[in-house]
């Protein structure tokens, strides 16, 4: 099963970023229910390691914290593969992930290295789209109050994701 750890996003921020989108031109809009922030990309797993991931992830203990929302960007270069809300670089962010990957690696689920660069994937684009990005000066921030693990099945609409259990942080 194909699956990943992402930071929800609180119902505030979902609303800023939806109005965002609607400025967006040029590409595929991610809906609503599929925004997150992705602390773990697993790839394809079988279900014993999920279900022994869910029991790592359930174990950990981390409190809220506040993130700040930076701007809007592109990953690609000259032909942009996706459109994204930035996130400031937080310590207690990072944290998290690392925990997270910490408790991936102990239910024997391996994870590339990889530089994190926390964002929000709001518009995917094909390689003839130009993507039109909205002036946005705004630097609102959230508070992360939970993370979920989600499996994700690709259809050529895009991909759909179901919520298979959710983690409070509680401190």
């Amino acid at each position: 099963m194909r699956a990943f750890v992402g930071l929800d996003l609180p119902d505030a921020l979902l609303g800023l970023l939806v109005r965002l989108q609607g400025g967006m031109r040029g590409g595929r809009i991610v809906p609503e229910e599929n925004l997150h922030l992705t602390l773990a990309f697993l790839d394809d797993q079988t279900e014993d390691r999920l279900e022994d991931l869910h029991l790592e992830l359930e174990a950990m203990r981390a409190a809220p914290f506040h993130l700040r929302f930076d701007g809007l960007g592109t990953f690609g270069g000259g032909r942009p593969r996706l459109a994204f809300a930035a996130v400031a670089e937080d310590p207690y962010l990072s944290e998290l992930r690392r925990l997270v990957r910490r408790a991936a690696s102990q239910s024997g689920i391996r994870l590339p290295e990889e530089r994190f660069t926390p964002h929000i994937t709001l518009m995917r684009c094909r390689a003839q789209d130009r993507p039109v990005l909205p002036v946005f000066e705004d630097r609102p921030d959230f508070t992360a109050r939970s993370f979920s693990l989600f499996s994700s099945t690709l259809h050529p609409e895009g991909a759909r994701y179901e919520r298979l259990a959710t983690y409070p942080l509680t401190g």
